[in-house]
């Protein structure tokens, strides 16, 4: 099934087919461009949820039309589109949403951890959060949404900031203090609130704060009117992190009992990450 997938974004970078790792000097800015605009192509559709024109299309994703016929014909032609006649328009078939299914399924993280996120959502009615760091960002794994009405929502796949995310705190917070000093070495941070921390030893001390607690805590530092708990684990030498993420009236006054249920989790969760 992964070859599947493979082949065809090879097909539509046209590149050969390999499955060695490309290495970058041979990653040509063609090859780059034509899987991130197969990708804009099925995003646009995921926004839109309507039949497109090939010109309405094109525009949408800001691709050129002589090139967006070229991946949509590829796409036609491998089944991951089809062409309705009145009006002449494209709409995406579910044979990416099957294979994707398919492969989501045997995730040898996320399936595991899944049940265990579950029911901690279950336990504080909150939004629960895997992640782990990828370059100097924190990209979401798994994310299961609150039972309120009223919730933090996200997506798997998104990223969000190091410094100003409670799982990118947490996972900072696996570093030694003289790793973590020496990746802020270099870096300007950005307010991405008024209550982001953007001053180097404001954050550091932050973090070796929290670490000594055990859970770390944004409050409003990534989205205003939300606060988040985060725990770190390793598994396997690798550092990943969950959080309880809500609204900030919900949590500030449950932040202790929220961290009591979010850590007994993790404890669980390292556990059975390890031992399987």
């Amino acid at each position: 099934m992964i070859d599947l997938i493979a082949v065809q974004f090879v097909q539509l970078a046209e590149f050969p087919f390999s499955l060695a790792p490309m290495k970058r000097e041979n990653m040509t800015a063609t090859t780059v461009t034509s899987l991130d605009r197969m990708i804009d192509i099925y995003e646009v559709f995921q926004s839109g949820q309507t039949p497109l024109s090939l010109t309405e299309l094109a525009e949408a994703a800001n691709i050129p039309k002589s090139t967006c016929h070229a991946i949509v014909s590829t796409l036609i032609a491998r089944g991951y589109l089809y062409t309705l006649s009145r009006p002449r328009a494209l709409y995406p078939t579910r044979r990416m949403l099957d294979v994707m299914r398919d492969i989501c399924a045997k995730d040898p993280l996320v399936e595991r951890a899944t049940p265990v996120l579950e029911r901690l959502r279950d336990a504080t009615r909150e939004t629960i959060i895997l992640g782990k760091r990828q370059a100097d960002s924190v990209i979401y794994l798994q994310v299961v949404e609150g039972l309120h009405a009223i919730r933090y929502s996200a997506k798997p796949g998104e990223f969000k900031p190091l410094h100003s995310s409670s799982i990118g705190k947490a996972l900072l917070g696996s570093l030694k203090e003289a790793e973590l000093r020496t990746w802020l070495k270099e870096r300007r941070l950005q307010a991405i609130t008024t209550a982001t921390k953007v001053e180097h030893e404001v954050l550091v001390q932050d973090v070796l704060d929290s670490r000594k607690q055990g859970y770390f805590v944004t409050r409003g530092e990534n989205v205003s009117d939300v606060w988040a708990i985060a725990a770190f684990i390793n598994v396997h030498n690798e550092p990943l992190a969950v959080a309880v993420a809500g609204p900030q009236h919900r949590l500030e006054n449950n932040i202790a009992e929220m961290a009591q249920l979010l850590v007994a989790s993790c404890s669980f969760l390292s556990r059975q990450l390890v031992h399987d």
